[in-house]
């Protein structure tokens, strides 16, 4: 069909709807009714127009997780014919309704932190934060002064200079292969970080736990003198640590060492608990008193005397 059949046939929709078809919301209740679970199909809504004898009747969607969504029964009549047949029904969102977002593939949907236990996030071959590691399949050149060439010399001069080796003497270790450096730097994997990969992991911790973070603004020193820091190896640890206070904010995590917090070790130090003032009454402490007043008080002592007594003359 060309764009100008299109365009013709689009001018020529009515705009007023087909009496029969449009009086025909019975039969398209009737239609989304049985298309719909029991009780679901709400009020009529509107007629849409859809062609000359052809009109959509939209009815209201009460399922729970549809809102905004309208039941559409499209109904059709034949030209000079007087009985309206059903077309189709389907389920369609409304101007308002609750929609899924739009997919996106899970390369560009992941984002950090969304990996859980037993994930596995594959990288791509040409992955722009990882290059070529040493893997002991490359030969250094003939000149460098860990190739096998340069070791047989080096052996020759130990031979030259110990004309008759004894049995006794240890046996000296290979002389530095590129295994043994890789194996000491931590090298030795089949891919290691680019200097690209270096910097926008510096550049993601820095904006999680850096200097300009609002802890670090308040706090009252850096990470870098906190005894808290462990320190990390390679380029990166002069720049980031591991913090290891369990009351920090950043427990666990790599921190800037510009990054700060209120639990620096050596930011405060708990003050000695102040020395209450002396009680008014003190009723932590025993008072002592005399059971037999002194003998030129005049009064008369309880102990001693008997049940006929009396207790009220002297």
């Amino acid at each position: 069909m060309s764009a100008a059949t299109t365009r013709s046939r689009t001018q020529r929709t009515p705009r007023t709807p087909d009496r029969l078809c449009a009086e025909a919301v019975g039969l398209a209740r009737a239609a989304a009714e049985e298309a719909a679970a029991p009780g679901v199909v709400g009020e009529h809504v509107e007629v849409v127009v859809e062609g000359d004898r052809v009109v959509t009747h939209l009815f209201e969607c009460k399922e729970f997780g549809y809102r905004g969504w309208r039941w559409a029964v499209t109904v059709a009549r034949a030209s000079r014919a007087k009985v309206v047949t059903l077309d189709e029904t389907v389920l369609l969102p409304g101007p308002d309704a609750l929609l899924a977002p739009e997919w996106v593939p899970w390369s560009e949907r992941l984002r950090p932190g969304d990996m859980g236990p037993g994930d596995l996030l594959p990288t791509d071959a040409e992955d722009l934060r990882l290059e070529p590691g040493f893997t002991g399949e490359e030969e250094p050149p003939p000149n460098s002064v860990v190739s096998e060439e340069m070791a047989e010399l080096v052996e020759a001069e130990d031979a030259e200079v110990t004309a008759e080796p004894s049995a006794e003497l240890p046996m000296a270790p290979a002389r530095g292969s590129i295994a043994a450096v890789a194996d000491e730097l931590g090298m030795r994997r089949a891919r290691v970080l680019s200097r690209y990969g270096l910097h926008i992991a510096a550049d993601r911790w820095e904006e999680a736990y850096g200097a300009k973070t609002p802890m670090a603004q308040a706090a009252p020193a850096g990470c870098v003198s906190c005894g808290f820091l462990v320190a990390i190896g390679g380029s990166l640890g002069q720049a980031f640590g591991v913090c290891a206070n369990e009351f920090g904010p950043a427990d666990g995590r790599v921190v800037s060492l510009s990054y700060g917090c209120g639990g620096h070790s050596e930011a405060a130090v708990m003050p000695k608990p102040a020395r209450p003032a002396p009680p008014v009454l003190d009723e932590t402490r025993v008072d002592v008193l005399p059971l037999r007043p002194a003998a030129d008080s005049g009064s008369v002592s309880v102990e001693g005397e008997g049940p006929g007594d009396d207790l009220g003359h002297s």
